[in-house]
This record gives C-alpha cells, sequence and structure tokens, in this order.
C-alpha cells in the first residue's frame, strides 16, 4: 500500500485520490484529504487508471464482521458510548474512501463533479477527526470494537455502474444518516455527552451537503440519458439489492439535500421500492 508521505504536491487530482485510498491508516489518510490544495492539481475526466489488487487500504483494526454479529449495547454505560461512537467513525472513515473512489474511478463527467466530490472527502476526513478525537478522550480507539462492510460492499457492486453508486450510496445509503442522525443525538444528550451532540449538528449539516451532491449528478445524469428518476431508481434498486428504507424519514433534511416531493411520497408508500 502507498505510504503517506508518498503522495505528490502536484500531479492530477483524480490518480491522487487514487493514491489516498490505498492509505492504510485512516488517520493518515484524514490528515493528508484534509491538508490537499485540489487547485494545484491537474484535472482530466477522460483518463483511465488501473485499479490496484486491494482497495480501499485499511488498517488491520476493526475486524469486520456481519452486521447481525454487532453487539447493541447500552448507551449509558461507557463502553456503550464508546460503542456507538466507534460505529460512528467507522461509518466516516468509510465516507472518505468512498468520496475518494467515485473521485478516480469514473470517467467523462464535467469537472464540478470530482471537485464537487473532492470537498465532500475533505468534509468526512474532518468528522472521522472529531470523532476520532472524542473516542480518543474516552480512553478508547478505532479498531476497539468489531464493525461491518456495508458501505463499501455496495461500493463494490456498483463499481462498474456510476448512475447506480450515485443512486445507491449517497442517496440511499447515505441518506439513511439523515434520518438517524437526530435520533442518535438525542441518544447521546440523553447520558449528557453534548460534546458528541456538537459533533453530530456538524455532521447533519454537512451530510444534507454531500446528499444534495449525490441527487445533483443523479438528477444531471438521468436527464442526460433521458431517463425518469424515480422509476429509475427503483429499477437500480431491485437489481443491485438494496436496503428497503424505513421510517421515521427525516423529511426536512431530505427536502433541503434536493429530494422532491415525488420522491418523498414514494420513499414512504408501504410495499414500494423506496427512492433513497
Amino acid at each position: 500500500m502507498i505510504a503517506p508521505n508518498t503522495i505528490s504536491p502536484s500531479g492530477d487530482l483524480r490518480q491522487t485520490c487514487l493514491r489516498l485510498l490505498q492509505i492504510n491508516a485512516p488517520q493518515d489518510k484524514a490528515v493528508q484529504v484534509r491538508g490537499l490544495d485540489a487547485t494545484r492539481y491537474a484535472l482530466d475526466p477522460a483518463e483511465t487508471f488501473t485499479e490496484p489488487d486491494r482497495l480501499p487500504g485499511r488498517p488491520e483494526r476493526p475486524r469486520l464482521v456481519h452486521p447481525s454479529q454487532l453487539k447493541t449495547r447500552a448507551v449509558g454505560t461507557r463502553e456503550g458510548r464508546a460503542g456507538l461512537i466507534h460505529a460512528l467513525t467507522h461509518i466516516e472513515a468509510n465516507a472518505i474512501n468512498l468520496a475518494l473512489d467515485i473521485v478516480w474511478r469514473f470517467t467523462d463527467m464535467p469537472a464540478d463533479f470530482y471537485l464537487d466530490w473532492w470537498r465532500v472527502a475533505q468534509e468526512e476526513a474532518l468528522h472521522f477527526e472529531l470523532l476520532n478525537a472524542h473516542l480518543n478522550q474516552m480512553g478508547f480507539g478505532y479498531g476497539d470494537f468489531p464493525a461491518h462492510d456495508g458501505l463499501w460492499d455496495m461500493a463494490e457492486r456498483t463499481q462498474n455502474d456510476l448512475l447506480a453508486r450515485l443512486a445507491l450510496v449517497p442517496r440511499t445509503l447515505e441518506a439513511r444518516g439523515l434520518d438517524a442522525t437526530p435520533a442518535v443525538r438525542n441518544r447521546l444528550v440523553s447520558v449528557g455527552d453534548m460534546a458528541a451532540a456538537k459533533i453530530l449538528d456538524i455532521i447533519l449539516r454537512d451530510e444534507i451537503g454531500h446528499v444534495a451532491i449525490g441527487n445533483r449528478w443523479y438528477n444531471y445524469l438521468c436527464e442526460t440519458r433521458q431517463l425518469d428518476p424515480v422509476s429509475t431508481y427503483a429499477a437500480l434498486a431491485q437489481r443491485y439489492q438494496a436496503p428497503q428504507l424505513k421510517g421515521p424519514f427525516n423529511l426536512t433534511a431530505r427536502r433541503a439535500a434536493g429530494f422532491t416531493e415525488t420522491e418523498l411520497s414514494a420513499l414512504q408508500m408501504p410495499g414500494e421500492l423506496a427512492t433513497g
């Protein structure tokens, strides 16, 4: 894997994202992503790159298990609260990888597409650093608890289909965070962890923007290909076996992220494939 000090302050932005993606330690990856100035890099949307044998770069821990094997701990205990913060930290580590991956992997999009996702990578890196620091202050470290790999699993399934990637990662799996974050925040407030609650306020604010970017480029591709966004989403969700979303839904956040009323109505129809 690429060592942290091999990232050059020049070259192509998309190739640099691939190199960053290969860094094993998420702490090093986050620091370098946050410190990189995209304006110093060339950007060639047409260039293709050879995919390395192993993506993404990862630490040996946390141990990755099936979601059914993860324990639900009481947030009122120190270990239970740390387990929850760890789960959020793991999500943000994956989110850095997802943003880097979409930049290097997919070709022939407008320059703004790559710059949008680069900004997402930088904000996800900040989220990781905030949560990881809070976890450390509690006396725990990233990797101390097992975790699951649902986000990256969907990235692998959609690695050859940008429309599906946009539909099913930012607009489905990441959009679930818009629904879940207020309840998680309330749980942390209930046990007096106001520092974690403030971090979640930052994350929710930024994630609305990230999902909006997913919506922007999903709708751009649908318009370019003359596809109906709602029926296309349903077809992609079925083809790639996306999880069916269940309420309650944060409709205010979803509207702010650009979901239409037609999409939100479909989302709430029992028995229908949701438009995440």
